[in-house]
């Protein structure tokens, strides 16, 4: 296969799409949105002709019920003020199945939309994760969309009825009076011009708002993970200040934003009234002058009510819908980050299960912007051996790990599972053959059955969801955990706590271990985590991983030399190179690198 290339491993920036731009964007991503948007439309329109039957009632009813040649007509008034009633209800019905709707509609776009980007981030390599703080990262899959949610579902609405309204409006104040109609709208077009400077400003400060939003968040996530370290080193204040510090930026970026709000908001009501006025003194001199009747100039006035509104409220509209297109943009801007670990999926070349052969050929690694990590590696893991990879620490030991799993792809040379390079094979053969053991096994909150569980497998090579007593019992036997499991006080459905805090830094290690076991994996990545356990829990892993490597083949980032000693090839790596290679006995008796490490090592320890 082809050496692929390699990007920068960074999300994508905001979009710079312009705001319908970015609404077509969206839409394209989230076609749930405009599903049965036609119906939803058309009961817009009525429930909007709804609302203008009022004025025409009120016109009907002055001119032709209570100023009537003959005298009030109260039986005419009557059926007028049933007939605007009845319009008022047909309205209200129609406006309630508009947001019905459109609720139902938004909900399952959103929900296409947070499931997507959140599968994305998970297949975007561990580079590209790292590139921003966890909990940004986690603000662009939730607050992002709620903003996106508060407008679909109150603003779409408002701002389509808005739009109707404001167009059955004017229809019917140039019907009553044509020159009333141009000063209305004589009044408002210098505000629309205006608008359009003024939004684009709008829009950049609130993308500027949810980038503090994203800051802050992660800021906050990084005080409560990390909470036992800040006490620790007794820098609580100092991480106070930090986070002080990222929720006044947040709240300054609000009020900015805000400020500009308000600006536009009010202009909006000045106008109003303004054009109120106008219409008021220019409606009289019509009267007056017998162009326009009283009934006509009361429905006039009603109708620029319901003209002035909407479009006051359509000022309010576009700036949540600014809010809303900068968490679009963000949102859009992981989705449009290139997934560099790609899947080839039925395209690929299949992997059955059996002994794996692992070989990297000419394998070189650099992380984005910095030196060379990995240099010309070529290792063999022949099927069914152990190998233990040892080195100093950043010699490149776990970026060897994470390139066999295919956590990221070389930047040069391939990684081949028996003869095929890794980019080819289909990543759910890969996970069902491959399995990574951390050098800090992580638990989900939950019991510790459940954690184990995760290395349950279906035949389709998914992980399976519900626990499986008989086959977690079994494996915690074949690894001799039983013993420790039984001394727990609720045995396997002992509760781990967030990120197995109930438990030591060893016991997470075997649940891990447990977990790896159950996967039934033909390559098993150690990344050994002996060094800071007690001796009793030191003796359990050793045996755990002595049962749980029997007969597989196995990859060992070893920190201890005694992995080393009884692996079948150790490889030493130093800066990047692989400078040796053979048995451990072979290896000390050629006195060179891993005998000087070794020798060290014999020192220290016995």
């Amino acid at each position: 296969m082809t050496e692929q290339p390699q990007g920068r491993h960074r999300f994508a920036p905001a979009s710079t799409l312009g705001v319908l731009a970015t609404l077509r964007r969206g839409l394209q991503v989230s076609p749930q949105l405009l599903v049965g948007w036609q119906i939803t439309v058309l009961l817009a329109v009525v429930a909007s002709i709804g609302r203008v039957l009022v004025p025409i009632a009120v016109q009907q009813t002055v001119d032709t019920g209570i100023l009537a040649d003959g005298g009030p007509d109260v039986s005419r008034v009557a059926a007028l003020a049933g007939l605007a009633a009845l319009g008022l209800l047909i309205g209200a019905v129609c406006s309630a199945y508009v947001n019905i709707r459109l609720f139902r509609s938004s909900e399952s776009g959103l929900l296409a939309l947070r499931t997507r980007a959140f599968r994305h981030v998970h297949d975007l390599s561990v580079l590209t994760q790292n590139t921003e703080r966890r909990g940004s990262l986690v603000s662009r899959v939730t607050s992002d969309v709620d903003t996106i949610s508060l407008f679909v579902q109150w603003g779409g609405i408002m701002l389509l009825v808005s739009v109707l309204q404001i167009a059955v409006a004017t229809v019917l104040m140039a019907v009553y009076s044509w020159q009333l109609t141009l000063i209305v709208w004589a009044g408002f077009v210098p505000l629309f011009l205006l608008l359009q400077p003024l939004q684009k400003r709008v829009n950049a400060r609130y993308t500027a708002v949810r980038e503090r939003v994203g800051g802050m968040l992660g800021a906050i996530s990084e005080a409560v993970v990390g909470a036992e370290t800040i006490r620790a080193y007794g820098v609580a204040e100092r991480t106070q200040r930090r986070i002080d510090a990222a929720v006044a930026a947040t709240r300054a970026a609000m009020v900015r934003a805000q400020n500009l709000v308000a600006l536009v908001f009010s202009s909006g009501v000045l106008v109003a009234n303004l054009v109120l006025a106008l219409v008021v003194v220019a409606g009289t001199y019509l009267g007056i002058a017998g162009e326009m009747s009283v009934g006509r100039l009361l429905a006039f006035l009603f109708l620029v009510q319901l003209f002035t509104g909407p479009v006051q409220m359509a000022t309010e509209i576009l700036n949540e819908l600014q809010n809303a297109v900068a968490g679009w943009r963000r949102v859009l801007g992981v989705l449009e980050t290139p997934v560099e670990v790609v899947d080839p999926g039925a395209d690929g070349v299949p992997s059955p299960r059996g002994p794996a052969h692992v070989e990297l050929r000419g394998v070189h690694f650099a992380y984005p912007d910095g030196p060379p990590v990995l240099r010309e590696v070529d290792v063999a893991i022949p099927a069914g051996t152990s190998v233990a990879v040892v080195g100093a620490t950043g010699s490149g030991k776990t970026t060897i790990a994470k390139l066999v799993a295919r956590f990221m792809d070389p930047t040069g040379g391939a990684v081949l599972l028996d003869g095929v390079d890794l980019r080819d094979i289909p990543v759910a053969d890969l996970r069902r053959r491959v399995v990574l053991v951390p050098q800090e096994g992580f638990l989900f909150d939950g019991t510790l059955a459940q954690n184990v569980a995760y290395g349950l497998r279906h035949e389709d090579g998914t992980t399976a969801a519900q626990d499986d007593d008989v086959r977690i019992r079994a494996a915690i036997e074949a690894l001799g955990l039983d013993g420790w499991v039984d001394e727990l006080a609720d045995g396997l459905d002992t509760p781990v706590g967030q990120r197995g805090e109930s438990l030591s830094a060893g016991e997470r290690q075997l649940v891990a271990l447990a977990r790896a076991y159950l996967a039934e994996a033909d390559l098993l990545l150690l990344d050994e985590a002996t060094s800071a356990v007690d001796p009793a829990t030191e003796v359990r892993i050793a045996r755990a991983l002595d049962s749980l490597t029997r007969g597989r083949s196995t990859l060992t980032i070893a920190h201890r030399l005694s992995t080393a000693e009884a692996a079948d090839t150790v490889v030493v790596v130093e800066a990047g190179r692989v400078v040796e290679v053979g048995h451990h006995d072979d290896l000390v008796a050629r006195d060179g690198h891993y005998a000087a490490m070794h020798a060290a090592w014999v020192s220290q320890t016995r």
